[in-house]
């Protein structure tokens, strides 16, 4: 089987790149990098798509697509037209040129209006409006458009593993002598290891076209999760404090900046637990967890 990975210079495409190399499979990785192995094919999300990207995609048997533009941008930012530019107009041309071959989507629970209660979230959830950045309003577009296609989706949340480049470098940042400070209370919160996301993909060709919540076995407390995370990475005792979540709220409104805004607030304060039934229902199991994600390396 020969399966093009768009983004497979990044953190989840690398490591769906290699979980398909591990299947047998031959891997063309699509990017602006080279992925991890297997044959790599420069593509530009922004670029309209080449006779080069045509032919390609013509002699493969799939495509998963990991590539987006990702973080939290400012409203009227370079970096918000820079998501709708990857997420929605990319994917809409990465799609013509697939041109009817099977799709897995990796898209993102971020795409799930955070308004109506989240804490058991199925695929039926709205995700219509509501986003609290530029990231879920154009990821939301975006999949709507593999939706239309017939590609399979998978909305994992808050991806983390080995060689992660968002979650856990921003939770070490914020660590002052082993004291984390947190929004608001405890909550219960879904989290999805790389290798249960990059299983789920090589698992979806199979399955019938539409949305599938990707995440670990069961969810956690957050507090819980953020200290073993924390106890792995070198911080020996750590500390969790909570601030008022009322203050924090009105602080990311009002002075919204790279580390505090409403976006990352929802995230941390809110439980959002994903309902994982759907994924499950067509075979595929999580095999992975805090406890064994990062035991492997890259």
């Amino acid at each position: 089987m020969r399966i093009a990975v768009t983004g497979a210079g990044g953190f989840c495409g690398s490591h769906v790149a290699r979980a398909a190399a591990a299947a047998g499979a031959q891997v063309l990785c699509l990017g602006r990098r080279p992925g991890p192995l297997g044959q790599h094919l420069h593509w530009e999300a922004t670029a309209p798509a080449s006779a080069e990207l045509r032919a390609a995609l013509r002699d493969c048997d799939l495509l998963v697509h990991c590539a987006a533009a990702v973080g939290d941008p400012r409203p009227g930012s370079p970096a918000e037209a820079e998501s709708h530019a990857v997420n929605v107009a990319g994917a809409e041309r990465l799609l013509a040129a697939a041109a009817g071959r099977p799709v897995v989507w990796v898209s993102s629970a971020s795409v799930y209006d955070p308004r109506p209660s989240r804490r058991l979230v199925r695929e039926d959830h709205p995700t219509a409006g509501g986003h609290l950045n530029a990231y879920g309003r154009t990821k939301a577009a975006g999949e709507r458009l593999a939706l239309a296609a017939g590609a399979v989706v998978l909305r994992p949340r808050a991806v983390y593993g080995p060689g992660d480049p968002h979650l856990v470098p921003r939770l070490l940042a914020r660590v002052r002598r082993g004291v984390l400070l947190l929004p608001g209370p405890d909550v219960e919160l879904s989290l999805t290891a790389v290798q249960n996301l990059a299983d789920a993909c090589l698992a979806a060709p199979g399955w019938a076209p539409g949305a599938y919540n990707i995440a670990d076995p069961v969810p956690y407390r957050r507090d819980e999760a953020v200290r073993r995370v924390l106890r792995m990475h070198g911080v020996t005792d750590p500390v969790i404090r909570h601030l008022p979540l009322r203050a924090v709220r009105l602080a990311a409104r009002a002075v919204p900046s790279a580390g505090l805004t409403p976006y990352a607030v929802d995230q941390l304060a809110h439980s959002v637990v994903l309902d994982t039934g759907r994924a499950r229902g067509q075979g595929w199991t999580p095999r992975w967890d805090l406890d064994t994600a990062f035991t492997t390396r890259v």
